[in-house]
């Protein structure tokens, strides 16, 4: 009898110290993140966990800035299904999908990755430019990454347009309210969202329900035709690809010890660039003169 109790409390000392009680930057399928622990990027910039935007208690998981006391959430996983109390858990399953569960075992969220090939060992990583990636921790492959499915905030190596290798079209789509991550339920894309068209050439286009707000005009190789071409500026490079295979902007920036990212801000209808200003401990709009098509 003895035996046997020492086995059980062993087994359940071990399903214990499977929670993930650091900080950790990764997690394999024998840890699991729930409610209250997270994962940090390996320089400390980004968080992943779970989270209640504004007034709301409804739990959601997210990534932020670690390091801004200003909670500043630039990804959320469950945007159109939030968990009700603090049982969320998030784990990498036997055919190596990250699924997010809730109370009752239901999944909440899944990358659904059971059509694909299976990853022979997993990792689930939360990089230091704030991309949560599951890859394949032999070869390094990836098969699933959270930049491939933005929410509202366009970060720094981020892309912005369509992966016609992949399927996948990045875009921006503005959360509801500052209480409420999800889309509006009026329009199939949500009510305010930022991403590129292709007709004859590509074309950035924001939408404000199904009402075109914003158009700088088709790329013709060298510029937007209907604005200015995209001029230096002290704070950022851009670049825009078109080709068979993608067609996509992007942005780096210049000083990587500045920290600035773009979003749709649904209260105001507007897509615009923040800078953090330590001295401060705030948010400052950016702008640049001569503006371009990603500050306005």
């Amino acid at each position: 009898m003895g035996i046997l109790s020492f086995i059980f409390l062993l087994t359940y000392l071990l399903f214990l110290l499977s929670k993930v009680s650091f900080a950790v930057d990764s997690i394999t399928p024998s840890l699991y993140i729930s409610d209250g622990s997270t994962l940090v990027s390996k320089d400390g910039s980004f968080e992943l966990g779970f989270f209640s935007p504004g007034i709301s208690k409804n739990r959601y998981l997210g990534i932020w800035y670690k390091n801004i006391p200003v909670k500043t959430v630039v990804w959320v996983a469950n945007r159109l299904n939030p968990i009700n109390d603090s049982s969320g858990l998030l784990m990498i399953n036997s055919t190596g999908s990250l699924v997010l569960m809730s109370q009752n075992k239901s999944v909440v969220w899944s990358t659904g990755l059971g059509t694909q090939k299976q990853a022979k060992n997993p990792v689930l990583q939360l990089s230091d430019s704030g991309n949560l990636v599951l890859r394949d921790g032999n070869s390094g492959i990836s098969f699933w990454e959270s930049f491939d499915y933005p929410s509202d905030t366009f970060l720094p190596g981020m892309k912005l347009g369509w992966d016609s290798t992949k399927g996948i079209k990045w875009s921006l789509t503005a959360w509801k309210n500052p209480d409420d991550p999800s889309l509006s339920t009026i329009f199939t894309y949500g009510d305010f969202t930022y991403g590129i068209e292709m007709h004859a050439y590509p074309e950035p286009v924001i939408w404000k329900g199904n009402k075109k707000v914003y158009r700088p005009g088709p790329w013709n190789g060298l510029r937007f035709s209907g604005s200015p071409g995209l001029k230096p500026n002290p704070v950022y490079d851009y670049n825009f690809v078109s080709n068979d295979f993608e067609v996509y902007y992007t942005y780096t920036l210049k000083n990587k010890s500045v920290i600035s990212r773009i979003i749709l801000n649904q209260t105001s209808n507007t897509r615009e660039r923040y800078i953090w200003i330590e001295a401060e401990q705030v948010w400052r709009r950016y702008t640049s003169v001569p503006r371009d098509y990603c500050d306005y």
